[in-house]
């Protein structure tokens, strides 16, 4: 690891030296995850460039920057990241990069409201996104930083913002008609790891993951047994694979279910840490949300599977 922040920041102050020109006169940021690059596009609009480091399937916990990513950084005027060690392999990077503008979007959030985790880095839960009235706050930020960088195009950012924020609100309604048609005894959300608890927290579910807040570590038989045993207690529909973490993981818990004489379905593939591909509905925030909530009430509100003993 220490041999790979000072390859980076070794390219950094290269790259550093032969671009100290902006190549147009829009605002040059760079975003981390396909949230905030979606976020940040719906705010900046046409007077600003926006360039994604991770798509559609990138995990963040994983993510490594390459030789690419380093230039956009190096000639970015603002960069977004998440703040919470979601981009745990980035953190490092970002910390050198101390003439750059960099900013955590997670800034704009009261800590002491945040899910608390001793077991992940930054000893909070990362995937605030999951919790629509932090993602507002986290776009005022937004608005405001980019107002700040380009005090020309204020306006604009502001009616943006206002549109966009409508357009939450929007969303927050239409989700929450939705999952009050599943009773809530169905409301147990059982993924590959624990992305999905800010959801959990705002609409009533209990959330269990099989690998945990971050993918870095892979979950062992006990952990598979353990919840294989809890789906069976709890009478479990469905359980979801995600779009970033390999589909193994579920598909093993699915089994371990089968083999105790149960059965349960696999609901779906849910979006957690990353969009869906860019130019479909599930490529933006507000369609990732309603996709997955559609998916999960839908899964979970299926007759319940028999146990093979009772077919």
């Amino acid at each position: 690891m220490k041999k790979y922040i000072v390859l980076i920041t070794l390219a950094i102050s290269l790259i550093s030296c032969k671009n100290n020109t902006k190549s147009n006169s829009k605002l040059n940021v760079v975003t981390t995850t396909t949230m905030i690059t979606d976020l940040v596009k719906n705010i900046g609009g046409d007077v600003i460039e926006v360039k994604g480091l991770m798509g559609s399937g990138v995990d963040p916990h994983l993510y490594k920057a390459s030789e690419g990513d380093v230039t956009k950084l190096t000639n970015a005027d603002v960069i977004f990241y998440n703040g919470l060690h979601l981009e745990g392999k980035l953190v490092e990077v970002f910390e050198k990069m101390k003439s750059k503008k960099t900013v955590a979007i997670a800034d704009a959030l009261d800590k002491s409201t945040l899910i608390g985790s001793e077991y992940f880095a930054s000893n909070y839960d990362p995937h605030i996104w999951f919790n629509i009235d932090y993602w507002m706050q986290a776009g005022a930020y937004v608005a405001k930083t980019l107002e700040e960088a380009t005090p020309e195009h204020a306006e604009t950012f502001r009616k943006n913002w206002e549109s966009y924020h409508a357009q939450l609100v929007t969303l927050k309604q239409e989700i929450s008609g939705i999952i009050e048609t599943l009773p809530q005894e169905k409301r147990i959300l059982v993924t590959a790891h624990d992305a999905f608890n800010y959801f959990g927290k705002s609409f009533h579910f209990e959330v269990v993951g099989l690998q945990g807040l971050s993918t870095a570590t892979e979950a062992g038989v006990q952990d598979v047994q353990k919840l294989a045993a809890f789906i069976i207690e709890n009478k479990v529909n469905a359980i979801f694979v995600e779009s970033s973490v390999p589909k193994r993981t579920i598909e093993a818990l699915q089994a371990a279910v089968k083999s105790k004489n149960h059965d349960v379905a696999i609901g779906g593939t849910l979006y957690s840490d990353a969009l869906g591909n860019a130019g479909t509905v599930e490529g933006t925030y507000i369609g990732m949300y309603k996709y997955n909530v559609n998916t999960i009430v839908g899964a979970l509100k299926a007759s319940p599977n028999l146990s093979k003993g009772e077919e």
